[in-house]
């Protein structure tokens, strides 16, 4: 037995899925670049540390 496809959001609905996905983006985005930025930051104190 097939499942049903389940019922489509509404535009409300869609436009709400939308925001929120693209607020977990840029957080997602942000934790990224203060990864970078740190491991950037170590790697120039490592170095002046020689």
């Amino acid at each position: 037995m097939m499942p049903e496809n389940p019922p489509r959001p509404t535009e409300t609905e869609a436009a709400e899925l939308r925001r929120r996905r693209r607020g977990l983006n840029l957080a997602i985005i942000g934790v990224l670049v203060a990864l970078a930025g740190l491991f950037y930051a170590i790697t120039i104190v490592k170095m002046m540390q020689h």
